[in-house]
């Protein structure tokens, strides 16, 4: 059941501007993602905190998981109150090798169904790394994102807010939450801001813009990691059918584009 009080949860931790949503009410496109926690055992999580056996993604011989986005279609509303059946497969795997050494590329799809009709199908993104070691890439400044956009919405994150977003999603990845893990294994200057919460800011940055319509369809990919304590600014820009988020930080760096096509 799409329950108000986990709704709630997340509503007073990162959109408390906004007015308290009661059964019956819409839930906002890309609120799903807090419904439906990571219930994977203990003893069926990888060293680094992620799901190793949760029967649907292989076990991936790479130390390191991270979101690097999602396709998700917004078929019909799912309102507070709604019993919802999530359904998970696996998609396509791809093993690469890039300048950092060897990647897998997994998708994992889920379909959302209300009363047997499929309300929403998702597609997200996940890639599997070797050891940090390598530098990463590059960072890609943009500054005619902000410069061009016709709004720009600021936040920043602090621990508080990445642990409830780890309990309310039952997301047990270390670099959330673990400095040392991440800075140590994982080669991050920081802890790391969940992709799936980065996605739902943007989705939720495009909508309070967009008043009256109605989302479709939600394109992600991450591009840089958004770190805890950083500015993050989403500069967004419409045309007649989509509106487009780029995630950027203080110096224009991106870090991550998201696309809303709306009805």
């Amino acid at each position: 059941m799409i329950d108000p009080s986990t709704v709630e949860a997340y509503r007073g931790t990162f959109a408390a501007a906004e007015a308290p949503l009661h059964v019956g009410d819409d839930l906002p496109a890309g609120w799903e993602g807090v419904s439906f926690p990571f219930a994977v055992p203990l003893a069926d999580l990888r060293p680094d905190g992620t799901p190793a056996r949760d029967g649907v993604v292989p076990e991936i011989d790479l130390p390191r998981r991270m979101y690097a986005g999602e396709d998700t279609e917004f078929v019909s509303v799912v309102r507070l109150g709604d019993t919802v059946r999530q359904t998970t497969a696996l998609g396509p795997v791809v093993e690469k090798t890039g300048r950092n050494g060897r990647l897998t590329f997994v998708d994992v799809e889920r379909e959302y169904a209300v009363d047997g009709a499929v309300a929403i199908r998702s597609v997200w993104h996940d890639v599997f790394l070797e050891d940090a070691g390598s530098p990463a890439r590059d960072p890609r400044r943009d500054p005619a994102a902000a410069a061009s956009a016709e709004w720009i919405e600021t936040v920043t994150l602090d621990i508080r807010q990445l642990f409830r977003f780890s309990a309310l999603t039952f997301n047990t990845h270390l670099i959330h939450y673990d400095r040392a893990w991440a800075r140590e294994r994982e080669g991050l200057p920081d802890l790391l801001v969940h992709g799936p919460l980065t996605r739902i800011l943007m989705m939720d940055a495009a909508r309070r813009r967009t008043p009256g319509r109605t989302p479709r369809r939600l394109s992600v990919r991450a591009v840089a990691p958004v770190l805890v304590d950083r500015e993050i600014r989403f500069a967004g820009r419409s045309g007649d059918d989509a509106t487009t988020v780029t995630a950027l930080d203080a110096d224009d760096v991106v870090l991550a584009v998201a696309e809303v096509a709306w009805a």
